[in-house]
């Protein structure tokens, strides 16, 4: 796991339109990446409007909201478009960015254990380094939680 003040890692995935994206393009200015297990799911989706609805205070504070989750871009193009969401969603298919931002967890579902995101919240400076991180995240509240603290 991560720990304020260590480097952010460098993130190459696609964003919800197919394009290639890199965390490291948005150097200099502070990132609020959230991890989320699936899109358009009960809590996911309490998540992402909260949010979505925090945009213009997030924006206000000089941060950028990505959201990212184990779908394809189709999935997380669908999601964006269905709950009108302003920010940008990635598709970390291969778990690459949940591996190296220690998120991608052993749970327990319905008495399973699998394999899944652990909802976490990295806040990333400008300069590139992890400012905060909430972990284990309750998604009922998130947002505002995280826009108090920016």
């Amino acid at each position: 796991m991560l720990n304020v003040g260590d480097k952010a890692p460098d993130i190459r995935v696609q964003t919800d339109t197919g394009e290639d994206f890199r965390l490291s393009e948005l150097k200099g200015k502070r990132v609020v990446l959230y991890f989320y297990p699936k899109a358009d799911t009960p809590g996911c989706t309490v998540e992402a409007c909260e949010f979505r609805d925090g945009m213009k205070a997030i924006a206000k504070k000089g941060a950028a909201l990505i959201g990212i989750s184990p779908d394809k871009p189709a999935a997380q193009a669908k999601f964006k478009q269905k709950y009108d969401l302003p920010f940008t969603l990635l598709a970390d298919e291969e778990r690459t960015a949940a591996e190296a931002y220690g998120v991608w967890k052993e749970k327990n579902m319905y008495g399973r254990k699998v394999m899944g995101i652990e909802r976490t919240t990295f806040v990333i400076g400008a300069d590139g380094k992890i400012e905060k991180i909430y972990a284990k995240v309750k998604a009922k509240g998130h947002a505002a939680a995280v826009l108090a603290e920016l």
